[in-house]
């Protein structure tokens, strides 16, 4: 999993100083900045400018309108960023029996929080979110306790695939393999020691995403 050592906020400013100055000619002002990115504060924008230069992706005259220099390293870094892909971390899935989600009001995640791996890990980079996952029922398909997976958001599946499922009747949530059978759905745990979870009603089941790429939990 790769790791960059800069907020998101940061990123973003450093992609804007970048784009602006190719185009321009000229870097941009702090107020530019601070606009492009949604920060009213120059104190802010000032204090993370600072931290950019720390970790090497800017030089700065403090005593020089739009006195920001560009080094090497930040276009070492716009390669690296992207490379990276972004996936925001929205809750937990439990691959157990299912249980209810909680509520809206109680979130166990921050909005922020978010896991960040290689492009060339993934088929696709549309539409993604990842959950952690709760209980040992997919054991067998090699996803434990604790481990995130990344999901795309995707109504449309085929035998075999391993889903999110919302069940809208009992308004619970399961991560299974899903098979198509003659009567209903079936609902597969990779766990020998669990059953299966036949639904008659198809309606009442949603697919709320597939699984793309587990990310094991080591410690």
């Amino acid at each position: 999993m790769a790791r960059i050592k800069l907020s998101d906020r940061q990123r973003r400013m450093l992609d804007f100083i970048r784009k602006f100055s190719l185009r321009s000619g000229y870097p941009p002002s702090i107020r530019e900045i601070g606009e492009a990115v949604g920060i009213s504060s120059t104190s802010v924008v000032n204090y993370n400018l600072n931290r950019l230069v720390e970790h090497g992706y800017l030089d700065r005259d403090q005593n020089v309108s739009r006195g920001i220099r560009l080094t090497e390293r930040l276009a070492d870094a716009a390669s690296q960023l992207s490379e990276v892909v972004r996936i925001p971390l929205v809750g937990r899935i439990f691959a157990s029996e299912p249980v209810p989600v909680p509520s809206t009001d109680s979130p166990m995640f921050s909005t922020d929080e978010a896991i960040e791996i290689t492009r060339d890990l993934l088929s696709s980079s549309d539409d993604l979110f990842a959950l952690q996952v709760r209980g040992d029922s997919m054991i067998d398909a090699m996803v434990s306790d604790g481990d995130i997976v990344v999901m795309q958001r995707q109504p449309e599946w085929r035998n075999g695939d391993m889903v999110a499922v919302w069940l809208k009747d009992k308004e619970e949530t399961t991560l299974k393999h899903i098979y198509r059978e003659r009567g209903g759905i079936r609902l597969q745990p990779a766990n020998p020691t669990m059953r299966p979870i036949f639904i008659e009603k198809p309606e009442n089941l949603e697919v709320q995403g597939k699984v793309m790429l587990v990310l094991r939990q080591l410690a």
